[in-house]
């Protein structure tokens, strides 16, 4: 399946001059662990619950009064929308991440993708796997 399905769309965001209190409330609603940040509309980085515990927790720093800006990640691995969830499941398993942006051709934001859906997907696609397997294997038919 194409990462797409998969991914938050359209994904929760801020701007990268928003609070870390606000970036906090936008994953909240959006029940994600990570947000995108943009700046006049394009991706400039991520900001995750890793980076709120390790740049801003242990740092001590108010989440008032720090910018998304100073404490997102900017090295962001991304994936494009015609990417197959197999491709995304391994990207971020080799490289340790738990939120990965997913976007159109032209470069434009289209949604973020969690290791969370994404192993729910695949999850899921094994148990109906598994299912017929099972029901060809018992059928009551000819030959069986």
């Amino acid at each position: 399946m194409k990462v797409i399905k998969i991914a938050q769309v359209p994904p929760p965001g801020v701007s990268a001059d928003a609070s870390v209190l606000d970036a906090v409330s936008t994953m909240k609603e959006a029940k994600m662990g990570a947000c995108v940040v943009l700046e006049n509309n394009q991706l400039v980085g991520i900001f995750s619950e890793r980076d709120l515990m390790l740049r801003i927790v242990a740092a001590r720093l108010d989440p008032e009064k720090t910018l998304v800006r100073e404490v997102m990640t900017t090295k962001l691995e991304i994936l494009n929308t015609q990417a197959d969830s197999s491709e995304a499941l391994e990207l971020l398993v080799s490289r340790k991440i738990r939120h990965l942006p997913i976007v159109e051709e032209d470069g434009s934001l289209a949604g973020l993708l969690s290791v969370r859906k994404l192993l729910k997907y695949h999850a899921e696609d094994l148990v109906d796997q598994l299912n017929s397997l099972e029901a060809y294997f018992t059928a009551d038919g000819p030959g069986g």
